[in-house]
């Protein structure tokens, strides 16, 4: 039994999922001095669910999150399930939201320290226009970057509308956030165009901090700074719809890691054309990086394309065994890219396709094979074929979510170790040189 709606397009990429990396299989599996563990967990603005816990705006996740703090944990990805871009009408499940918390294995040598645990904040930045463009969105870091030289650690963003419907009753989120004061006259000039600007009435953006107790920050915490950096996607459509994408994820990222910096964020303009325009066949949007005031390591990445089925109203099938199996690994989530590409399985469930980086530290190379090893991405990754076909567009028979969780919400995901194992026979081959990874 499906959710009742049409099916929305014939599949045109029959692969489950791609995996892209910088690594071949062997090295992507190697241990490392630090194992992650990571707590998913679905939110529902419509109201509440049997597995999926409801709350009236996002601004409640720092009190809702609040149990898993206190354990170590922190916020690592925020972003909707479903993208309803350029739908006439709201698809069921377009106000569910995923919540990635992650936090390093405790050793029994480890002791609790103030810093390791921060605070979660979220602060509601209105935006001019009814969309989001690319100065809007360098005004914003430019805004960040004038919260981060407070001393506070940018998380990640999501749009959210001010005003909604829930359970018969109009509520806003503005209620329960903290506006920003406003900005003092030495600040960038992007906050003085979002202070200035006439704001859109009904979309937000909320922005996601950690703070410190004084004293108690980490030192890399201590004047971070955020850059942008490109975002391109080649796309197919049906009519208006956005139906596939393809991108050059490795190119488009291996400078940035080289440099030891993490991503953080990213935004896509979705914007739908109007009547008689031109349908553009790429889209633009700008990824946000993070760089420390110490000095990592260079990074290598893992950037996963996959599918998420929603069963009822429960999630099916999505990249948390394959997360909980590279956590093992040392691979730390840094951002999610939720997509508009939704479909329908054979099942008549609804399936969407999400974009998922990882990142860890290089290991056991010297400067210059780091270098080399990206070069060899850059060039290489928009020559070679990516696909491996299966048999239907999503995952069939992957199993059930493992469900439990901390004062009532559920885990999705459970523990997965042999993930991996599932995936297609040598699809992490490799030529010799080549620094691009497939699967699935």
């Amino acid at each position: 039994m499906g959710c009742g709606l049409r099916k929305l397009e014939d599949p045109e990429d029959s692969t489950p999922g791609k995996i892209y990396s910088t690594l071949k299989r062997p090295q992507v599996e190697s241990k490392t001095d630090t194992v992650y563990e990571y707590v998913l967990l679905d939110f529902s603005l419509e109201g509440s669910r049997p597995t999926v816990q409801y709350v009236s705006s996002l601004c409640e996740l720092p009190q809702a999150l609040q149990p898993y703090y206190t354990q170590g944990y922190v916020l690592a990805a925020l972003h909707p399930i479903i993208l309803s871009v350029g739908r006439t009408r709201s698809l069921p499940f377009s106000l569910l939201y995923r919540a990635i918390l992650a936090r390093p294995r405790p050793s029994k040598q480890a002791l609790s320290m103030c810093h390791s645990v921060p605070i979660l904040r979220v602060e509601e930045w209105p935006l001019p226009g009814d969309s989001l463009t690319g100065d809007t969105v360098r005004a914003l870091i430019d805004r960040v970057n004038s919260s981060a030289r407070g001393g506070v650690r940018f998380v990640g963003s999501v749009l959210q509308q001010v005003c909604g419907i829930s359970n018969g009753r109009v509520h806003s989120p503005k209620r329960a956030c903290r506006s920003p004061p406003r900005s003092p006259p030495s600040t960038p000039p992007g906050d003085r165009e979002l202070e200035e600007n006439t704001y859109s009435s009904d979309l937000r953006l909320l922005v996601f901090f950690h703070s410190w107790a004084p004293g108690c920050a980490p030192l890399d915490s201590l004047a971070c700074q955020y850059h942008q950096g490109a975002l391109s996607m080649r796309v197919s459509r049906k009519g208006q719809v956005v139906s596939a994408l393809e991108a050059d994820w490795l190119e488009l990222t291996a400078a940035y890691y080289r440099k030891g910096w993490s991503l953080v964020d990213s935004f896509v303009y979705w914007d739908t054309p109007k009547a008689g325009e031109p349908v553009p066949r790429s889209l633009e949007g700008l990824f946000v990086y993070e760089e420390r005031s110490t000095s990592p390591p260079a990074n290598d990445t893992i950037v996963v394309e996959q599918w998420t089925v929603i069963e009822s109203s429960n999630v099916k099938t999505d990249y948390g065994p394959l997360l909980h199996t590279l956590a093992e690994f040392g691979w730390l989530l840094t951002c999610v890219l939720p997509t508009p590409i939704i479909r329908h399985d054979s099942d008549g469930n609804l399936a969407t396709k999400q974009v998922v980086f990882l990142q860890r530290p290089v290991r056991g190379q010297a400067p210059a094979q780091v270098k080399n090893q990206a070069v060899s991405a850059q060039s290489d990754v928009s020559n070679r074929s990516v696909s491996r076909g299966v048999a239907s567009p999503v995952p069939r028979e992957e199993p059930s979510p493992t469900m439990g969780g901390i004062g009532g919400f559920p885990v999705f995901g459970g523990g997965y170790p042999s993930a991996l194992s599932h995936l297609e026979e040598g699809g992490f081959e490799q030529e010799e040189g080549k620094a691009e990874v497939t699967c699935m």
